[in-house]
């Protein structure tokens, strides 16, 4: 049997990252994938860093992988440049080298958002409401290079399996560290799961079929609120205590 622990979205929570790991390390998982924006947030970057280096993970960046690790411009962001000063330059360089797409064990196909674009939701449309699930044609569409039969995403920390009639899985885990969000582009939107809970997938095959588990954690949420208090960002606060965007 195949078995692979998927993990996506960090976002530098290590309170979630260590459940997430005790849970793959019960269930004795061996192949971890992690589909980017690991660091990224007001939490603790180098501490999640140095627990992923220390792993032998097959890693993608995303899109806020690359805010750290692009060639830093004055127009950066404020919040980014917190980021990298509280990140060592060996973290750094490890997020600069993940590709940006991968392929595990033949059959599985990793990306963060679609294929050709980090920033782009492959399984949803967003709007001010949330995120509602796209129309077959639309995500077969953005799918049109990729061979393999499963795809791997993540970006919009909504956990889904779709299934397309041309025999194909797409599978978002949903995020480990950060439940509920806003964003301002393609356009103000929000993203919300509706608890605080850690998440992942564990993807199976035998017989072969692959089947999806679906796993929420609890972890110690009130600890990564804290973090985000402390260091300014009350909106993190909410969305990591309540799982939801407002």
């Amino acid at each position: 049997m195949d078995r692979y622990a998927v993990m996506s979205d960090i976002h530098g929570n290590i309170w979630a990252l260590e459940a997430v790991l005790e849970d793959i390390g019960r269930r004795g998982l061996k192949h971890i994938i992690n589909l980017g924006d690991t660091v990224y947030g007001p939490l603790e970057p180098q501490a999640t860093a140095e627990r992923l280096m220390a792993l032998p993970l097959i890693g993608i960046s995303g899109n806020e992988d690359r805010l750290l690790f692009e060639k830093a411009v004055a127009s950066a962001p404020a919040a980014v440049e917190r980021v990298r000063k509280r990140l060592a330059r060996e973290s750094v360089d490890w997020l600069a080298a993940q590709p940006t797409t991968a392929v595990a064990g033949k059959e599985l196909f990793l990306c963060h958002g679609t294929p050709a674009s980090d920033e782009t939701y492959l399984l949803e449309r967003a709007s001010a409401r949330g995120g509602t699930l796209n129309d077959a044609d639309a995500i077969r569409a953005q799918l049109a290079s990729v061979a393999q039969p499963v795809v791997l995403c993540g970006h919009s920390h909504i956990p889904r399996a779709v299934h397309l009639n041309d025999g194909r899985l797409i599978v978002n885990p949903g995020s480990v560290g950060l439940q509920a969000y806003t964003d301002d582009a393609p356009e103000p939107h929000m993203m919300e799961c509706g608890s605080p809970h850690a998440r992942y997938a564990v993807l199976s095959k035998a017989g072969g079929r692959w089947s999806i588990e679906e796993v929420i954690l609890p972890y110690a949420w009130d600890k990564a609120a804290d973090a985000a208090r402390r260091n300014g960002r009350n909106d993190w606060a909410v969305w990591l205590e309540r799982g939801r965007a407002a």
